[in-house]
């Protein structure tokens, strides 16, 4: 499988934007936005990334599919019916929402599904690799066992892999994109609007009129 097929998929819903000014979900700014909201609302598309996912991992021994709420829901749910094809047995697909202190946990009775299991843990985008992370934490609470940790996209590869995500990590594509934080951020500093349509630009800027008003 080459890397490039991801991110065909990607360009053709037109999920890649570029020359920006984006906030992600761990707020860091970056000109180059995934905006993986993009992909699914489109069937096709979503089920040839989960096949891509299955296809990548498809030698391990997995049962459960988990994936952090809500776009892994999507994945998690195409990746497992691929691997269920693939595999002529059932594999589950689960997902993990946050917690009031922004965790990443098992609700629905889904650890119950989780213990004694072999997890392969897919996200769809890293930029810190933090999301990812809790979901690993909550499958081996869970008493699952974490055999890889799968991306769609990873944006850092210097510094998001295996060791810095702490369980076997790999991903389908590459796009390497800077990111800084909000007082680092070139962007800020020339004045480059936030995109507000994408992300969490909109959530950013009205933070930051309550700060400066407050």
């Amino acid at each position: 499988m080459k890397d490039d097929q991801a991110l065909k998929l990607l360009k053709k819903t037109k999920a890649i934007l570029t020359n920006g000014h984006f906030v992600g979900t761990s707020g860091r700014h970056m000109g180059i936005y995934i905006n993986k909201d993009a992909l699914y609302p489109h069937p096709m598309e979503a089920s040839k990334m989960g096949k891509l996912f299955a296809q990548k991992n498809m030698k391990l021994n997995i049962d459960v599919v988990a994936a952090p709420a809500l776009g892994g829901i999507v994945l998690s749910t195409w990746t497992a019916y691929h691997l269920s094809k693939l595999k002529k047995k059932e594999v589950l697909g689960v997902y993990t929402e946050k917690d009031a202190e922004k965790n990443q946990i098992f609700t629905r009775g889904y650890d119950a599904l989780i213990k004694g299991k072999n997890v392969l843990v897919i996200e769809d985008l890293t930029t810190t690799g933090g999301s990812v992370k809790k979901v690993v934490d909550s499958v081996r609470k869970a008493g699952g066992k974490v055999v890889r940790v799968c991306v769609m996209v990873n944006r850092d590869p210097e510094n998001i892999n295996s060791k810095s995500i702490g369980a076997p990590f790999s991903s389908l594509a590459v796009l390497k994109a800077e990111s800084w934080e909000e007082k680092d951020c070139p962007l800020c500093k020339k004045n480059v609007p936030v995109n507000t349509s994408v992300g969490h630009g909109k959530k950013f800027l009205e933070e930051k009129k309550k700060s400066l008003s407050s």
